[in-house]
């Protein structure tokens, strides 16, 4: 296949085996003819199943360097499940997200100390982004009631949905609302219970839920009455 691509004059970036049971090659092309006659000619190989031939996306980018292909667990809302031992693979795909812009709401699920606000920060520093928590516990408590003038351009806001919902005053609430209808990407860690306070109806794009194993179960049922087990001011 190698010699093909060669002699076609095609330029291999990058080649790499995906979950040891399939070959992903990145190939720069500059010639649509020379790019319909590889895969006609992959086609008729029987030594060769072609499982996808198209422009790469960014799933497709993240599988080609880290080797693993992710998939949605769930679609409604799109849904990607990571264990914290894969937070380089997270912190390159959410970064990676991040570069793309766009006005986003990302939500991550995980118990306390999984890595989420840690994940969130280093995509952003990936990304070579701003990030401006709104709310959070990750040093001490945060709560927001205002923004600088330059901190509501280009800035990616990290909310906590449990410190929002628990302890936010209504000035608190009044930024999140502003912040929520400025066309940049918002993360909200723990959406659930920012969801259920009912304060904003949101559509997020896509869910991340982090686990410490595969098997563990994210629990959140009682999280007002319990919230104080979050709180590492």
């Amino acid at each position: 296949m190698t010699t093909l691509i060669g002699m076609l004059g095609l330029n291999i970036l990058t080649v790499t085996g995906i979950e040891q049971i399939r070959r992903g090659l990145l190939v720069e092309v500059h010639s649509e003819k020379k790019l319909k006659a590889l895969h006609e000619a992959l086609s008729e190989v029987e030594a060769i199943k072609v499982t996808a031939f198209r422009q790469p996306t960014l799933l497709d980018r993240i599988a080609l360097r880290h080797g693993k292909r992710l998939d949605m667990a769930e679609i409604n809302p799109p849904t990607y499940r990571f264990v914290r031992e894969e937070l380089g693979v997270l912190v390159n795909f959410l970064g990676d997200t991040l570069l793309e812009g766009e006005n986003r709401i990302i939500g991550i699920r995980g118990m306390p100390r999984v890595g989420k606000t840690e994940a969130a920060i280093a995509a952003c520093v990936y990304a070579n982004k701003r990030w401006i928590l709104l709310s959070s516990t990750i040093i001490r408590q945060v709560l927001r009631t205002e923004l600088l003038l330059d901190e509501s351009v280009n800035s990616i806001f990290l909310i906590d949905g449990i410190t929002s919902s628990t302890r936010g005053t209504d000035a608190h609430w009044c930024l999140l609302e502003k912040a929520l209808e400025m066309p940049t990407i918002k993360i909200i860690e723990h959406p659930d219970v920012f969801i259920r306070d009912g304060r904003f109806k949101v559509n997020f794009d896509f869910m991340i839920e982090i686990r410490h194993h595969e098997n563990d179960v994210i629990c959140l049922e009682d999280i007002a009455s319990s919230c104080t087990a979050f709180d590492m001011s």
